[in-house]
């Protein structure tokens, strides 16, 4: 039995370590910690099945209902019973999230987000490969076989994560493996019983062996050859290799970041299923009384790194408060004009970022789960997802005139926006050279963002495509401005690096351009409008967005007096405010053709991911696993508490039963006359020795069914109670009144048995080691004895039912009553 739980136990272990690889699909580790808890609770229900001798089918049964309980507790739907016991809201709650997870599998990109239905899948897919591991290594005894449930876990990210898995989560889910068949070999070595060396010499259990040892090393060499046979061989690989050795984008989607790091997915992951989707797919209605707004944002990425650019942890306070009010700053050459819009985003459209205009001042239909990062302006949530949901919102629209922005002064070299926002991975030789060139010269920090802004025109060969051209540098930022061809992210991600490096604060914003669905004041966005730009950091102003990207690329593109289209023909208007481009059929005309949407989301510079960065706190999850372990675990305990009071009150109640007269003594006093009651003290004696028995089996002193309660209690003397001279009376006390509970006329009286049973106890505990003793207390085996003897009875009488009703049933089969038919 002791082997089998250790088994269970490393099954558990293995499941979780094969889980490894899916940290390089998640971009935190709240699935790791819910995997955990679902597989902890389905071993330990299996651990417990098991010491009560269950069948195979009831051990798989226990663990379904453990898996059911575990995530019925980890994914609540509002209407369970104790927060565990599901309901039929509950299932319908849990088939929502299975088709939540097919949707959010579409619409996220590696790595994705903490999202309930991605979450859900993965524990109940994790648990199902827990119950198969635990029943192919412990119930049927081949964990060979468990390899191809734990194997499907690791094949799930390889066929996701197309720039493929790193090695080190399949050397742990590897390792965990070999840690199972090793465990079930040591089990069935102690099993058969000696083990010997080549040379015939028996040893111990843990002592190596020549063809153990072999065995050993032959494992080792096979894991290592799986693990490097991919990244020698050519075509085994998608990726991993030319990242190890410092390759170069192939322009096709597996571009690489700055420094030469490996590329990853940029915030448009999010939304990679419908950026690849040939169709056209609407996103958001978006309501507003202004006539030409400007761009609808979703996200910032504000961090540089060597990768590329990525979201920062966002943070703030509840959106449905009042928000910062940006008139305030407001100055001459300013032009602030408040706005009122309503977005409703459709089902196809899930994420934890809340699309809104710039600088919000108010929202309806938004709960406290929505905050509001003013520093980013985005509006998102920790628990919560866009779909679906349709709100409003008062916004300010914000227009500058040139000469207001040359008007800015330049932050400090100290001031917290500069440090944090102008910090670039390290010095690119090229891009240096560069914005020295285009900024020699140009006095206010407006002229040397004009003149980066301006650099990325066609007169200076910049071009619009979906895809980036491969370059020998190594580093993106090097090779789009060298072959000068891209799309907004690289546009936007190469202005914003270029801005930083002048020593301004330029940052990557990420929404919908306007399109060209337009039904009065509504518009509807597409996945086609998805969109990236830059902004700028003015002081005293604020941030200013600036469109490098070509405007014939991008449908619905909006250009301003600040930051006119490079590529018109004629100058924009010096007027103050902004002015859209056409935005009929014909506003997509160029080289990109009316399809091209930044569909492309893997190449050229990496923008980094979406993650809000605030999780929900994890200390509540566990207080309330703890207390429930603790419940759980409790259980056998009260219920041998409960077992010793019933029998101690019985044998307490049982000294005499009182029936008096009102004779006097010789003081006057009446005298109680005590009289015996023959059927109680039978009844109490059998209570003690029952308990004697119990105590016995709880401090591992074997019972032996077929003896006399004499004998019992003397072998007990013997080999337990030899030294105690109290314990020693105690138990043949207790022998004697049960033997004459049994055989004699008249039951044993007047003798205290708690008191006996007290200090045999006391006496087995002082005998007994701390683990003996924390056993006997916190998980009695008296109790799971007897559970285990009423689940086999149970069962037995089920089988036995079962049996009876198929022979009832047998007796209508048709072919037997033909036959019978037949004979007579």
């Amino acid at each position: 039995m002791i082997a089998s739980r250790n088994t269970g136990a490393v099954a558990a272990a293995a499941t979780l370590l094969a889980a490894a690889p899916l940290s390089a699909i998640f971009q935190t580790w709240t699935w790791l910690i819910q995997c955990v808890i679902a597989v902890a609770v389905v071993a330990g229900v299996a651990a417990l099945t098991r010491l009560v001798r269950a069948p195979l089918w009831g051990q798989v049964l226990g663990m379904l209902v453990a898996l059911l309980l575990a995530l019925t507790w980890l994914f609540p739907s509002g209407s369970e019973l104790l927060t565990f016991l599901p309901t039929p809201a509950t299932i319908e709650h849990f088939a929502d999230l299975l088709a939540g997870s097919a949707q959010d599998m579409r619409s996220y990109g590696v790595e994705v987000p903490d999202t309930d239905p991605l979450l859900f899948i993965t524990v109940l897919g994790v648990g199902g490969v827990a119950v198969l591991v635990d029943l192919l290594a412990v119930g049927l005894r081949r964990p060979a076989l468990a390899g191809l449930p734990m194997l499907a876990i690791y094949s799930v990210p390889v066929a996701v994560y197309v720039d493929s898995v790193p090695p080190a989560p399949f050397v742990v889910g590897a390792a965990g493996y070999l840690w199972l068949l090793v465990t079930d070999n040591v089990d069935r070595v102690r099993r058969f019983g000696r083990r010997f060396t080549g040379d015939g010499r028996d040893v111990d259990v843990w002592e190596a062996s020549p063809l153990a040892s072999a065995g050993r090393r032959l494992a080792v060499v096979g894991v290592v050859v799986a693990v490097a046979l991919p990244l020698a061989v050519p075509g085994m690989t998608g990726g991993l290799l030319d990242t190890l050795s410092g390759g170069t984008g192939n322009g096709s989607g597996t571009g690489r970041g700055a420094g030469g790091s490996s590329g990853r997915i940029d915030l448009f992951a999010s939304l990679a299923g419908q950026l690849n989707q040939s169709e056209v797919a609407d996103l958001v209605k978006v309501t507003t009384s202004e006539p030409n707004p400007f761009y609808l944002r979703y996200a910032v990425a504000d961090e540089l790194r060597p990768s590329g650019f990525q979201a920062r942890n966002p943070s703030g306070r509840p959106a449905n408060r009042d928000l910062p009010d940006p008139t305030e700053r407001a100055g001459q050459g300013v032009q602030q004009i408040r706005y009122q819009a309503t977005v409703e985003v459709t089902k196809s459209l899930s994420m934890s970022l809340m699309p809104v205009y710039a600088e919000p001042v108010r929202t309806e239909g938004l709960n406290s789960n929505w905050l509001y990062d003013p520093s980013q302006q985005v509006i998102f949530s920790n628990r919560e997802n866009s779909r679906g949901r349709k709100y409003s919102f008062d916004y300010v629209r914000s227009t500058y005139t040139p000469a207001a922005l040359r008007a800015a002064r330049p932050l400090p070299a100290d001031h917290p926006v500069r440090r944090q926002l102008t910090a670039t991975p390290g010095p690119v030789p090229e891009v240096e050279e560069l914005v020295k060139g285009l900024t020699q010269g140009k006095r206010t920090d407006y002229d040397r963002v004009l003149a980066i802004y301006q650099h990325f025109s066609a007169e200076n060969g910049f071009s619009y495509r979906l895809s980036t051209e491969s370059g020998s540098s190594g580093q993106d930022i090097v090779n789009f401005l060298t072959n000068k061809v891209g799309y907004c992210q690289q546009y936007a991600a190469a202005m914003a690096w270029l801005v930083r490096s002048a020593g301004i604060p330029a940052r990557v914003a990420f929404g919908f351009t306007n399109g060209s669905k337009r039904d009065g004041d509504t518009y509807t966005l597409t996945n086609l409008n998805l969109h990236a730009w830059t902004e700028v950091f003015f002081d005293g102003i604020g941030w200013v967005p600036f469109d490098a990207t070509p405007a014939y690329g991008v449908p619905g593109s909006t250009r301003s007096a600040w930051a006119p289209d490079t590529d018109a023909p004629e100058p924009s208007s010096p007027e103050t405010g902004a002015t859209d481009s056409p935005t009929g059929p014909d506003s997509s005309a160029g080289p990109a053709g009316p399809d091209n949407a930044d569909r492309d989301t893997d190449s050229g510079l990496s923008l980094g991911g979406e993650t809000p960065a605030e999780q929900p706190p994890v200390w509540p999850w566990w207080t309330a696993g703890v207390l429930a372990l603790l419940a759980l675990l409790a259980v056998p305990a009260l219920r041998r508490l409960a077992l010793r009071r019933r029998r101690a009150g019985r044998a307490d109640a049982m000294v005499a039963t009182a029936a008096g007269d009102d004779t006097p003594s010789a003081d006057g006093k009446p005298v109680m006359v005590v009289e015996a009651d023959a059927s109680r003290a039978r009844a109490d004696a059998h209570a003690a020795w029952a308990e004697l028995l119990d105590t016995m089996v709880d401090f591992k002193v074997r019972v032996d069914q077929t003896e006399t309660p004499r004998a019992t209690a003397d072998r007990l003397v013997r080999d337990a109670l030899a030294d105690d001279t109290a314990a020693v009376g105690a138990a043949r006390l207790l022998g004697r009144a049960e033997e004459r509970a049994r055989y004699a006329r008249n039951p044993l009286t007047g003798e205290p048995l708690p008191p006996a049973l007290r200090a045999i106890r006391g006496a087995l505990a002082t005998r007994a080691d701390r683990r003996t003793r924390l056993v006997a207390t916190v998980l009695p085996p008296s109790v799971l004895l007897r559970w285990r003897i009423a689940l086999a009875d149970a069962s037995g009488r089920l089988v036995a039912l079962t049996g009876r009703i198929r022979y009832r049933l047998l007796r209508w089969n048709p072919r037997r009553m033909l036959a019978d038919r037949a004979a007579r």
